[in-house]
């Protein structure tokens, strides 16, 4: 598995522009002077994806509270994000990286295994981002479901 690409704690977090679930573009740049969780995920409506960004769901308001954003990220269109958002009561905003560059560029996607076998998709990572741009914490292959709880004991929330 490459780790080629992978960012670590103190790296500048890569900058990105991408569109939402509604088409309106999100900057990373946007919540600059916050702290921002931004999570990249594979698809939208799968069962992990679900369990993981109902957890980011029901943490919000403690996240928040903490000074804490979050991100999720995928390659789903805007319009599936938008069913996914609905189906789900999802209240942060769901961005599109249809070309996966953004996820490239942060690591979370290439090679990786699944049931025994390499191959190349979105590695599930989770990424806590500082006011002023860096990285805090890095994590790669995480697991969908308690990964919410864990990364709020990591935090401190």
């Amino acid at each position: 598995m490459s780790e080629q690409n992978r960012l670590s704690d103190g790296d500048a977090a890569p900058e990105f522009s991408l569109p939402d679930a509604d088409g309106n573009t999100v900057s990373l740049s946007d919540f600059r002077g916050r702290s921002v969780v931004v999570y990249f995920y594979p698809a939208a409506s799968t069962p992990g994806c679900t369990k993981e960004a109902c957890d980011f769901r029901d943490s919000l308001a403690e996240l928040n509270d903490a000074g804490f954003d979050v991100l999720g990220i995928s390659p789903d269109k805007p319009a599936k994000l938008a069913k996914f958002r609905d189906a789900e009561g999802l209240t942060f905003p769901l961005l599109s990286d249809e070309d996966r560059s953004v996820m490239t560029a942060w690591g979370a996607f290439g090679e990786k295994k699944n049931y025994g076998k390499v191959v190349h998709g979105v590695i599930r990572s989770t990424f806590v981002v500082d006011p002023d741009g860096k990285i805090a914490k890095a994590l790669y292959n995480i697991k969908a479901t308690g990964h919410v709880e864990r990364l709020r004991k990591d935090i401190g929330v």
